[in-house]
């Protein structure tokens, strides 16, 4: 699929299977066929043209939402070597982990909702005509260790910022994870051609709140008193990275 293009359907029939895979993660071929109720020679014809149009992609019979999110890459840290590639449906139970491992150590109230969203839809990667999201992990040794997301809005008055959500397991922090990390999330929601990206953070959260300052990011708006952190109210920082022309 170019990038995040608007999704248009030749059929209600294309429309059905793209919707069965993209709600499930993956799916298989034939449990697909059966979903949706067509006939074998109309559903070949129908997901050829999916797949010809770049909406799907078949991996040995496993149907998913293919949405061009750039290659893997190999780098080295101080102390070990990771990747950092596109999230897959395979990642999810290490991704939820990963999550609550970071929001457990740290108050990070936008990422739990992340993950409590993940759980409920069961998928990783989604892209609809009303939001898309998506995932960049690191893994060490096949290990998912860090993430980064984008909600990206696809109503076309909200498709000018995004949110974009990083973290990376304590265990394996100072080694330029969560810099590589949000340097994929930032160059695929540019690339995108959205403005700026953004992110909300607990004000008692100074790790994360510093970490986004390095890089760039710039606090656009304080409100008081809007997260109960352990029976204290605290202050949300609304941080964002503002997208320079050229």
């Amino acid at each position: 699929m170019p990038l995040l293009e608007r999704l248009t359907f030749r059929s209600d029939a294309s429309k059905q299977i793209y919707q069965y895979v993209e709600r499930h993660g993956t799916a298989a071929r034939h449990r697909t066929m059966d979903a949706v109720g067509l006939s074998a020679d109309q559903f070949r014809e129908e997901l050829e043209w999916l797949l010809t149009k770049g909406y799907l992609e078949d991996d040995g019979g496993t149907l998913r939402i293919d949405l061009n999110a750039g290659s893997v890459e190999e780098h080295v840290g101080a102390e070990m070597q990771y990747t950092i590639r596109p999230a897959r449906q395979e990642d999810f139970e290490g991704l939820v982990e990963t999550i609550r491992a970071v929001t457990d150590e740290d108050t990070y109230v936008v990422a739990e909702s992340i993950a409590e969203r993940l759980l409920y839809e069961d998928a990783v990667m989604r892209h609809n005509t009303v939001e898309s999201r998506v995932f960049f992990v690191a893994t060490i040794d096949g290990e998912v260790v860090g993430w980064a997301h984008l909600d990206l809005p696809q109503v076309e008055k909200l498709q000018c910022a995004a949110q974009l959500t990083v973290g990376v397991r304590e265990e394996v922090r100072h080694n330029g994870i969560g810099s590589r990390l949000l340097g994929r999330g930032l160059d695929w929601a540019d690339a995108n051609g959205y403005h700026k990206v953004y992110n909300s953070v607990p004000a008692t959260n100074d790790a994360a709140l510093s970490f986004l300052e390095s890089h760039g990011w710039e606090t656009e708006g304080i409100r008081r008193e809007h997260y109960e952190v352990e029976d204290t109210l605290v202050d949300e920082v609304m941080m964002a990275y503002t997208f320079t022309d050229g």
